[in-house]
């Protein structure tokens, strides 16, 4: 079989009309047969460009509001013929069928149809079903025939002929495509019309975001980025890069940490958070965001060394010259005045992203994770408490700080991955324990933290001396909580629902101490 084959018949018919005329000229000037459809002949003509009608083709005319116009076996027959089968060239023959040899389409604008916010019959009735099926048909055969869906490949076939190779790297671009369109209309009516959090087949499509990246979590890993089909969600993949190299495997899962946790003040004071392999190493709220960046590195200046800091405000020249005092991998923020992008600018290696408006911390979602053989998915970890869902559980109430504390350090909690324990006082972390095989390692770590960053800072004290403790989980045991008062703590939040609660709320009341429970947890792997 020649792999080079000449276009002789063209079918075009098109939702985006960019580029369609300039392609159909030189095609037509290549002595192509032109065939079209409804609103992309009418162009065409008006082009002075020569064109068959589809009905001219089918001897059956365009009906049912242009729902029924290419279903019709002279069109499919003329794209699924093999053509040197001779079983197949009799049946055309015998059915009048020619030969398509070059299919142009792309598909009504369904995902564009509902993102505006359409009514069902509109969104129903931007679901293209002859548009996929000629696509569908075209790749299958692409032996002898070429599917361009993306006006970016007209350059492929504008010569008036195709190769083998051209024609599988069309089909396979044909079939991605198809598969992302019914994967979207598959969703839609699961999650938008029927409402429903985990159907029988969960459909989605991810599209890869530019080039592979360098390497994955480890240099023999490989990796790439890829963006969920359609999203409207504002993220670290659709962050402005201001500057810097391209972002890592790593830096994309540290900069969406810091992102999610920056994201829970994004209607508070300004904060600061500053992440290290996927954990806060310091946050802090404040009354400008230098002084709420410099309460957050003071927590641990060790950990803060090529972390990533995040803020919940444009970024001035202040907070960036404080920042550019260490080195830092990546910066995200909202936005950025322009001295502070001159500053930025002078450490190339820093990576400043703009996200624009923060995500909303209590979306709906879904997340998903790999495991041998198949995934694991939830919805998101949206949880939210409130004041009035608190329920103190000691003789001692908190004061107003310690309550503020207890709700600043459970924020915070929730992003550390368990086991976890947060000191926070006066808006600011004190100390962070993270990822331990047990509670009582957990508090332990994060108080041994608090002090060595008091002893590094030359404080008279470590912050966790009267500050607040949260704890992700349950206290099992009561000696998880005594670490915490021995470090200095006064006020303890936590999920409660351990068996042994009355232990652990008698030796929080013996020490002094007062404690929520907040009937939450807020594990994270």
């Amino acid at each position: 079989m020649t792999t080079t084959l000449p276009i002789r018949r063209a079918l075009l018919s098109v939702s985006d009309k960019t580029g369609i005329v300039e392609l159909a000229t030189a095609l037509a000037a290549n002595g192509v047969d032109l065939i079209s459809t409804g609103g992309t002949a009418k162009a065409l003509r008006d082009a002075g460009l020569p064109v068959r009608d589809i009905s001219d083709v089918t001897g059956f005319p365009e009906m049912m509001d242009g729902r029924v116009k290419t279903l019709h076996p002279k069109v499919h027959g003329g794209l699924l013929a093999v053509r040197d089968d001779a079983a197949h060239a009799a049946s055309m023959e015998e059915h009048g069928i020619g030969a398509i040899d070059l299919v142009v389409v792309n598909l009504y604008p369904f995902q564009q149809t509902v993102a505006k916010g359409a009514g069902r019959d509109e969104v129903v009735e931007n679901i293209d079903i002859g548009g996929p099926s000629m696509v569908r048909s075209a790749a299958k055969n692409h032996a002898y025939v070429a599917i361009v869906t993306d006006p970016a490949d007209y350059p492929l076939v504008i010569s008036g002929e195709t190769t083998l190779a051209d024609r599988k790297r069309l089909a396979a671009k044909a079939f991605a495509l198809t598969a992302e369109y019914d994967a979207a209309i598959a969703s839609w009516f699961a999650f938008a019309d029927q409402g429903l959090t985990f159907p029988d087949t969960l459909p989605f499509v991810l599209k890869r975001a530019g080039p592979e990246l360098r390497y994955g979590e480890n240099p023999h890993q490989h990796a790439a980025f890829y963006a969920a089909a359609g999203t409207q969600a504002r993220g670290i993949g659709q962050a402005r890069q201001v500057q810097g190299k391209a972002l890592s495997y790593n830096n994309y899962n540290d900069a969406d940490a810091a992102l999610e946790l920056v994201s829970e003040f994004r209607d508070g004071d300004p904060a600061c958070v500053i992440v290290k392999h996927a954990n806060p190493c310091g946050v802090a709220t404040g009354a400008t965001l230098t002084e709420a960046y410099r309460a957050a590195f003071a927590c641990d200046t060790v950990s803060a060394f090529g972390g990533i800091i995040a803020v919940n405000r444009p970024l001035d020249r202040a907070t960036a010259e404080a920042i550019t005092g260490i080195f830092t991998e990546v910066v995200v923020a909202p936005d950025a005045d322009e001295e502070a992008i001159a500053l930025f600018a002078a450490k190339k290696n820093l990576r400043l992203l703009l996200t624009g408006d923060l995500p909303d911390p209590a979306r709906a979602g879904l997340t998903a994770k790999t495991i041998a053989g198949g995934w694991l998915v939830q919805s998101r970890d949206a949880g939210r408490i409130g004041r009035s869902d608190l329920k103190v559980v000691t003789q001692r109430q908190p004061t107003d700080q310690e309550l503020a504390d207890c709700l600043f350090a459970w924020t915070v909690a929730k992003h550390v991955k368990s086991n976890a324990i947060v000191y926070a006082r006066d808006g600011a972390t004190a100390g962070v324990g993270a990822g331990q095989m047990n509670r009582l390692e957990s508090a332990r770590i994060a108080a041994w933290k608090a002090k060595d960053a008091a002893d590094k800072a030359g404080w008279d004290a470590p912050r966790t001396i009267g500050s607040a403790v949260a704890s992700d989980a349950f206290f099992p045991f009561a000696d998880g909580l005594l670490a915490a008062v021995e470090a200095g703590a006064t006020a303890v939040i936590q999920p409660g629902g351990s068996i042994r609660d009355a232990d652990v709320i008698a030796a929080a009341d013996k020490a002094g101490l007062a404690m929520i429970f907040t009937g939450m947890r807020h594990f994270r792997h």
